[in-house]
């Protein structure tokens, strides 16, 4: 999802399982039962114009799909079951496109395009965000939904933490998740790399909140708003678009494809159209928590800046 490559810095993190994160966890645990059967790489990339793997994907009837076991983008559930926006709009896409069965290769978030490029998953259906960094190693289908960001904050939000700004203003003690966008976004408005505590995830920044260990976390408006729905003692600020070069900027996430791929990044993307016009798309992801306003006309070429 938010989560951008290459950021380095301070990588802080809470080393206790609260229980909390069970279900979490429970997903993690899954996906090395399921990714044991997708550790073998696929088949090497092909030199035919375009690429022909979708053609081999048909073929074979199944596509092996990089996830990074983050709710609600892509995990293992409970019944260990592949399910979240990610996967599920895969199975809709590719069946479209002839292809019955999809299959988890789980991975570190920071591993899925080395992952990708190597050969040892088909596509990335994580919910990634498309960002020029990244535009220069995958191809990315135009996004599936757009993102805002948003704060986890105590009850009331006494320091008054609305963006970024708010947060170097007011020297407020900041969280966020592993590799997430939001690392970057807070460094650019002004706060210390070295003093940003980082957390595994947003059930983690959550407990960091309601401990006092932390003033705010930041994640996405919809993880955020998720995360604290059952919570006694913190709430999620309003949905906010963070400033990239002094301008707001919405986030959009996509699939993302190997560059020698462009005929199955094509047709995905002509099929993802289809749904998006028929309003199949908000059906599909309305059960992982996205709404109308995280649907989305952004183009991939517009996030990679050309």
């Amino acid at each position: 999802m938010a989560r951008p490559t290459g950021h380095s810095g301070n990588r802080q993190s809470l080393l206790q399982a609260p229980t909390s994160r069970r279900s979490l966890l429970a997903g993690v645990a899954a996906l090395g039962t399921l990714g044991a059967t997708g550790c073998s790489r696929v088949a090497t990339a092909s030199t035919t114009e375009g690429g022909d793997l979708l053609d081999r994907l048909r073929a074979a009837g199944v596509v092996r799909l990089g996830i990074a076991g983050e709710i609600p983008f892509g995990y293992i559930d409970r019944d260990g079951r592949l399910t979240g926006e990610a996967p599920e709009l895969g199975r809709a896409v590719f069946k479209r496109l002839g292809v019955d069965r999809v299959q988890p290769v789980p991975t570190e978030f920071g591993s899925l395009i080395p992952g990708l490029n190597s050969q040892q998953f088909d596509v990335v259906a994580a919910g990634m965000y498309v960002n020029p960094d990244r535009c220069e190693q995958v191809i990315f289908a135009d996004p599936d939904y757009q993102m805002l960001d948003a704060f986890i904050v105590r009850k009331g939000n006494p320091k008054g933490l609305h963006d970024y700004r708010d947060v170097v203003a007011k020297k407020a003690r900041f969280a966020t998740g592993t590799g997430y966008a939001e690392i970057q976004y807070a460094v650019d408005a002004g706060y210390p790399q070295d003093d940003i505590l980082i957390v595994p995830d947003q059930v983690a920044g959550l407990n960091a909140v309601e401990a006092g260990r932390v003033d705010v976390f930041a994640g996405t408006a919809l993880t955020a708003r998720e995360v604290v729905r059952k919570s006694a003692k913190a709430e999620a600020t309003k949905p906010f678009a963070p400033l990239v070069d002094g301008r707001p900027h919405v986030d959009g996430g996509a699939f993302a494809f190997r560059p020698t791929e462009t005929r199955l990044r094509d047709a995905f993307s002509a099929e993802l159209r289809a749904l998006k016009k028929s309003g199949e798309l908000l059906r599909i992801l309305r059960p992982f928590g996205f709404t109308r306003a995280e649907m989305t006309d952004l183009t991939a070429k517009e996030l990679c800046g050309g």
